[in-house]
């Protein structure tokens, strides 16, 4: 005859409930404290990536428009290629700083 199961069933003895308790303290834990804190870790590590990644992006961009300029169009004069771009980074920064909206009007809270 062969039984179900190995062992029959029985009483958790003493450290087989402790371990258990053990194991759900540490879930317990980890669900509470710890993986709030490895996500909000995590979250600030993308966030410092992408800004870098974005940071290199737009330093690569611009330096290639300067030497796109100062080939094909302003033939060795690198000051119009520098001032052209001066005139497009004032025009777009004018143009977000137009778009803005004053503190008062995004935190529409009353106290």
């Amino acid at each position: 005859m062969s039984e179900s199961s190995p062992t029959p069933d029985r009483e958790p003895d003493l450290v087989d409930r402790a371990l258990g308790t053990l194991d759900h303290a540490l879930d317990v834990v980890h669900d509470k404290f710890l993986r709030p804190i490895l996500l909000a870790g995590r979250t600030v590590a993308f966030i410092f990536v992408f800004f870098l990644v974005g940071l290199v992006l737009v330093s690569v961009l611009i330096i290639g428009i300067i030497r796109l300029f100062n080939v094909y169009f302003f033939a060795n004069h690198v000051w119009l290629s520098y001032a052209l771009v001066g005139v497009l980074s004032l025009t777009a920064g004018l143009l977000i700083w137009r778009r803005r909206r004053p503190l008062p009007q995004r935190k529409n809270h009353h106290d």
